[in-house]
Order: structure tokens, then sequence, then C-alpha cells
């Protein structure tokens, strides 16, 4: 028995020493390795040195560089390699490794996965960083600040400020900005939000050409405009800006007050152009006809006639006094409708080729029907013209050399053309027209004819067309 624990005393105290040999061999061999349960950044480190422990987190570090946002939204990526920063954590492994005492290893066996989390030290050539920077594309495109225009230019839409002096980026911010986005480790940086555009200071040559710009804009911008019906056409700068009087150098000619001087002959010029459009009486028109083709219509009786003499002399009067207003022009003659489209949407179309007359209320096709118009082999035809129904009567005889024709609905468009049921007719449409058309009337069945006479008004347009 004595001898059992003899020996079991003797493996316990060699157990006990290679242990304590073990322990105290471990904490030298951690005397100049990372001790047991290190972890950096998600890296195991123990047994390895700072050298190889910075190596291996200096190849593991994602930061590459910063996104660089500039004033359009693109994006450009400043790289570290070619700004001459480059990373290190040796001092911050070093303090690590310091604060580590390799006597209490044991202490760190239970510790699971990754503990520590640090930053690596940055360090900044700076001439690489400022070549770097002044190789960033808003910054390679900077010009000189002499070379940042102001001045007045003339453009379809008038004369415009031309002014490239606002906005411009400054290459000393943006390296203070980059420096600090670096050094605070961030990701990426706009050059809008950080302030790295200004605006460039006025001489005093610029800011005189801003106060003559100021008079230019508001002799153009002169607010008049006119009213055409349902349509709001504005007097525009770009037109406006015709009448200034400019000297041989092409620069502003200014009174003994300092005011601009305008041609007066430029702006009754205008008025006539301007207008011209609008005065639709007897005018050529495009019209999309039922049959879905668009036919030419020149001439006709129906249409807008602006005075034109009183439209100079109100422009003349309302621009000299800077009056600014909606302005509806004076007619000598006027349709139902104002504006490019005097037609409208409610009129009588008579397609003399297809021989269909068709009633628009609206816009909605509401009557259509077969007719029969003027005589085409006795040279009665009915003629193609925008017309309007300037009369209704009912119960009429109509007269001519050689005949006396009652109808119930009478509707006269043109001269002694009108539009009229036809009792003595049978048949309508076809080719009826040809040889046994009327003498230039326009000859529609009872029914629709009775229709057509109650829902139309007299100014309704007629559109006549082959």
């Amino acid at each position: 028995m004595n001898k059992v624990i003899r020996f079991a005393g003797i493996c316990l105290t060699v157990f006990v020493i290679l242990t304590v040999a073990a322990y105290i061999g471990l904490s030298c061999y951690y005397r100049g390795v990372f001790s047991y349960g290190s972890w950096f950044n998600g890296i195991y480190c123990t047994g390895k040195t700072v050298e190889e422990v910075n190596a291996l987190l200096t190849d593991c570090y994602d930061r590459k560089g910063i996104n660089v946002i500039e004033d359009h939204g693109r994006t450009e990526e400043f790289r570290f390699d070619r700004a001459g920063i480059s990373i290190s954590f040796e001092r911050i492994l070093q303090e690590q490794k310091d604060d580590q005492n390799p006597w209490t290893w044991i202490k760190r066996i239970l510790r699971l996965g990754p503990y520590e989390t640090i930053e690596p030290d940055l360090m900044i050539d700076e001439n690489a960083f400022d070549r770097a920077v002044l190789d960033l594309s808003p910054v390679k495109a900077r010009k000189p600040d002499d070379a940042y225009r102001f001045r007045i230019i003339r453009t379809a839409n008038g004369y415009m400020l031309q002014n490239e002096r606002t906005h411009v980026i400054d290459p000393e911010t943006v390296k203070r900005v980059l420096r600090e986005a670096v050094l605070n480790g961030e990701r990426s940086v706009s050059l809008e939000a950080s302030g790295c555009y200004r605006d460039l200071p006025l001489t005093e040559e610029m800011l005189a050409t801003k106060a003559l710009f100021e008079k230019v804009d508001a002799f153009q911008n002169c607010g008049i405009s006119y009213r055409f019906g349902d349509e709001t056409v504005p007097v525009s700068p770009g037109d406006v800006s015709k009448w200034l009087i400019l000297d041989e150098n092409g620069d502003f000619t200014l009174d003994e007050n300092g005011g601009l001087v305008w041609d007066r002959e430029a702006l009754t010029a205008y008025v006539d152009l301007f207008l011209a459009p609008y005065n639709t009486l007897g005018g050529t028109r495009r019209f999309h006809s039922t049959r879905g083709d668009i036919v030419t219509i020149k001439g006709g009786t129906y249409g807008n006639l602006i005075d034109m003499k009183a439209e100079r002399e109100y422009l003349l009067h309302a621009f000299s006094q800077g009056i600014r207003e909606v302005h509806e022009p004076k007619y000598l003659k006027e349709a139902r409708v104002k504006g490019l489209n005097d037609i409208g949407d409610t009129y009588i179309e008579i397609d003399i080729s297809d021989q269909m007359l068709y009633y628009y209320r609206n816009g909605e096709q509401t009557i259509h029907t077969p007719i029969v118009t003027g005589n085409m082999m006795r040279r009665r035809k009915t003629p193609s013209a925008v017309c309007y129904v300037y009369g209704k009567q009912k119960n009429r005889v109509l007269r001519g050399p050689g005949y006396a024709s009652f109808v119930h609905f009478w509707m006269p468009v043109k001269n002694g053309i009108g539009i009229h049921d036809a009792p003595w007719r049978d048949e309508f449409g076809g080719e009826i027209y040809i040889r046994d058309g009327s003498h230039g009337c326009i000859n529609t069945p009872y029914d629709p004819m009775e229709r057509l006479y109650d829902l139309t008004e007299i100014g309704t347009p007629v559109v006549m067309f082959y």
C-alpha cells in the first residue's frame, strides 16, 4: 500500500513539474509573439509577430480609396495607391502586444472568436497626394480664373448672360476635404455637399456688364401676351430683342440717359409678321377630312380679320409705356373661333368628291348623309372654300335663270350657294352631281336636312372641298 502511495506521489510530482515547465516554456514563447487567443479584425494571430500580423491585416484591408461624387452625380475613385497613401497597423499592434502579459496567457484559454477591431495608421506622401487631387476630372478640367467668361450673348430666345464664374471647383478645398475624409475613415465624399465649388469674384467691367444685362432683360421680357380664343401667345424675348439697335461694333446703343435705343419700325413690322397667321379670312387651310386625308382649301368667306393698324398702335403704346398685360386684338371681322384653328370642333363638312355631308358638334359626328352638289358638266360646280352659314329660312322659293324651286329649309353659305333639301330628288350621292347636279347648292335629303337646320347656328363654319 505504501508503495502505491509513494508511486502516485512520484507521478504527481513529475506531472506538476512537467506542467510548470510547459507553462513556463509557453510564457517564454509568447514574450516575442501574440499570446494565446489573440484575434484582430477577424484574423487569428496567436503565435505571430507584430510584423507578421501587420502584413496579414494590410493584405485584408478593404479600404482602397474614396468615392468622389461630383456635382452632376458622376462618381470617380480617389485611389490610395495613386495618392501616395499607405497604411500600417504596426503601432497599434505593438501597443496591443505590449499590453499582453505572457505569464497570464492561461486567462485567455477559454476566449473564442475575434475580439479586437483596430484601424491602421495612414501615411500620406504630400506630393503624390496633391498630384492625385489635380488629376481628378473636375479639378483637371478647371481653367485659370480669367478664362471663365462673363458676357452678354445673343440666342434664339433673346439675349442671355453667360456667366461661367459660378460653381467653379476650388482645388485647395478639394485637397482639404479629401485629406479629412482619408484621416476620418470615410468611404465617399460629395464635392457639392462639402463646399468644394465657389463663385469667382466679378471685376468692375463684369459688374457693368451685369447692370447692362439687367436693362436688356427687362426690355426683352416685356410681359405682353396676345389672347386668341383659348390660346395665349406671349410677345417673346427672342422677337423683342431684335428691336434693339446695335452700333457698328455690335454693342448696344444707349441714349443720353443711359437707356437702350430701339427701332419702332421693327416693332410695327413684327406686329404684321406675328399676327399674320391669325388673319385667317380668305387664307389657305389644311383640313383633316372625315375620309382620312389632309386637304388644302384656299379662300372663302369664313375667318378672322384683325385690325392691323389698331394693333400696331396698341403694341407701340403698350411697349413704350411698359404695360404688362394679356391683350385681345381688335377684329374687323370675327369667326366663331379665334386662333390658328378657327374652324373649331363644330362645323359642317361638304366632301364634294365623295358626295357626303357631315355635321360635327363639339367634336362628335352628329349627322352624315349623301348629297348632290353642283353640276360638273354644265360648269356649275360647288366651289372649294371655307365659308359659314350666314342665314336660315324655312319654306323658301329659290329662283334663278329658268327655275323656281320650293325648299323647306334654306341655309345660305356663299353668295347664292346654300344647303337645302331637294323635294324633287329621290336619290343622292354617287355620281349624280356630274351630269345631273344642282346649280351649285348642296342638295340634301329631307330628314337629315331638317335635323341639320335645327342644330346649326348662324356663323357655323362650312368646309367645302374636293
